[in-house]
């Protein structure tokens, strides 16, 4: 089975059972993960097309396979007990939507704290069709002055492919005209919400 390359600094798990569940559930359904990682201790991951719940399980998969920590968003709401321990255990971060920095001053606080940090997302922001992709993620990456490291999903060839790292410049709009180009080829798994 093809696994993408995981240099040593980037944050990873012990779990050998769970490297065996992520590569036994990519094989049974036929995926290989290629490309590299960068030689990141922080990067924003920009997983896309985000089409489909099939893309989450694909990706924890990939997490699994390669032992990756990740990180991700979630309401604050939902860290509440009994769910708070096991949300914040595979990678989720607590975000209040009401603190005066929003969002993005958050995550740039989490890298600015974290040695290492791997966060993921999906730039859509909704598996519905939208026109428009979010830009948080590109103003975390340029104030935290981490790269973005473009995942793009080919359920057409069954392939996760990760692309090479790219810094954030100032232009955010310009910014993500040149992010959106890095998934032209990309296939989702409902290519008619694309």
């Amino acid at each position: 089975m093809r696994l993408a390359e995981v240099p040593g600094c980037i944050p990873r798990t012990e779990s050998r059972f769970a490297r065996w569940l992520g590569i036994t559930v990519l094989r049974l359904l036929g995926w290989k993960v290629t490309g590299a990682f960068p030689n990141e201790k922080k990067f924003i991951c920009a997983v896309a097309p985000h089409t489909s719940n099939w893309d989450f399980v694909i990706g924890v998969a990939v997490m699994l396979a390669l032992q990756l920590k990740i990180k991700f968003l979630g309401k604050n709401a939902i860290f509440v007990w009994p769910f708070a321990g096991l949300l914040k255990r595979i990678g989720g971060i607590p975000v209040d939507r009401s603190h005066r920095h929003g969002v993005v001053g958050q995550m740039v606080k989490q890298f600015d704290e974290s040695e290492q940090m791997v966060f993921a997302l999906a730039p859509e922001g909704t598996r519905s069709k939208t026109l428009e992709w979010k830009t948080g993620f590109l103003h975390i990456a340029h104030q935290a002055k981490v790269p973005v490291v473009p995942v793009s999903l080919h359920f057409d060839r069954k392939e996760v492919y990760i692309q090479p790292a790219t810094q954030i410049g100032e232009d955010i709009p310009h910014e993500l005209a040149r992010i959106k180009t890095c998934f032209a080829t990309a296939c989702a798994k409902n290519p008619q919400a694309v």
